[in-house]
């Protein structure tokens, strides 16, 4: 099993922010996953800006899964 988390507008949208999974072989199958569970937080999920941090290091596109133990989705930051 492993963590999954959700920041910000991800984890309104979704209405959890933490829960235990079992993670697929990358993360873009758990993107799918998520999608086919929850239609609004794949959509929130595929926005613009949206970063994915594995094992907390930030990640782009696709990445593979095996032996990790944290997933998190973060919304687009802002600041000035």
């Amino acid at each position: 099993m492993a963590k999954l988390l959700l920041f910000g507008r991800l984890a309104e949208v979704a209405g959890w922010r933490e829960r235990e999974v079992v993670l697929p072989a990358s993360l873009l199958m758990l993107r799918s996953q998520l999608t086919l569970e929850d239609p609004a937080l794949g959509e929130a999920l595929a926005g613009a800006g949206v970063l994915a941090a594995v094992d907390q290091v930030l990640t782009r596109g696709d990445a593979p899964l095996l032996g990790v133990v944290e997933v998190a989705f973060l919304p687009p930051l802002s600041g000035g």
